[in-house]
């Protein structure tokens, strides 16, 4: 199997990424859509960043330092959350052109002093099937060969609302690459066979559980709110 270019994926689903001076851009030729870690800042303050939700939902008390598998990255944004709250991150990408995007805003956040410590704890495994990667993990902890990660963290695409003013225009080009999760049930087995402390799972404030999983507790905020699966430990 060659090399996947993601320049022509993108033309193959009616789109275009091209080099700009402000980084790696997808344009419809309408819109455009560039993953940047800079407007996160804001959100990155010490006092702002422990207010997060996602921070509370995934923190690993008395564990100095925690690792995390982000299994549906995206545009990694989440990931920067947790990188930037300590956490080592593995993100895992699996249509190109947006790990492509990804890649691309992980490289210029590393010349930028005040993302560079965080995204030096982001480890992008490009084109790479998290399930797959999950599973591979699973065999490694159960052979005693890994330690089992903290956590891990799902956000699979929402599904498409009937209003198409609820869909962000930016995430409308990213349907035309990325579908919403097909199998809920395959991708929530995989992360708690790695044996973490917690599963956390990004959902809309209103939405079903992923794969009816019940969790054990929630936290909710006025537009997401994240489902916490706390296996027992062994």
């Amino acid at each position: 199997m060659g090399v996947v270019d993601p320049f022509s994926i993108a033309r193959a689903a009616g789109l275009e990424l091209t080099g700009k001076s402000e980084g790696l851009t997808l344009t419809d030729g309408t819109m455009e859509l560039r993953a940047d870690f800079a407007r996160m800042l804001p959100r990155l303050k010490q006092g702002r960043l422990q207010q997060e939700l996602l921070v509370k939902a995934a923190r690993a008390k008395g564990v100095e330092q925690p690792w995390a598998i982000d299994a549906t990255a995206g545009f990694g944004e989440d990931s920067l959350l947790l990188a930037a709250a300590g956490f080592t991150v593995d993100l895992y990408e699996q249509d190109c052109v947006i790990a492509a995007l990804l890649q691309d805003a992980l490289d210029r956040a590393a010349d930028d002093p005040a993302l560079a410590d965080a995204v030096a704890r982001m480890r992008l495994h490009a084109g790479e099937d998290s399930i797959a990667g999950l599973r591979h993990a699973a065999e490694l902890v159960e052979q005693g060969e890994l330690v089992a990660p903290d956590v891990v963290y799902l956000d699979p695409m929402f599904p498409e609302r009937t209003k198409s003013a609820a869909v962000k225009k930016k995430f409308q080009l990213l349907h035309h690459l990325e579908q919403p999760c097909a199998d809920e049930e395959t991708l929530v087995e995989a992360a708690l066979a790695v044996r973490p402390r917690k599963v956390v799972i990004k959902r809309p404030v209103k939405g079903p559980l992923l794969a009816g999983v019940k969790p054990s507790y929630q936290l909710a905020g006025k537009a997401v709110r994240y489902d916490v699966l706390v296996p027992p430990r062994p």
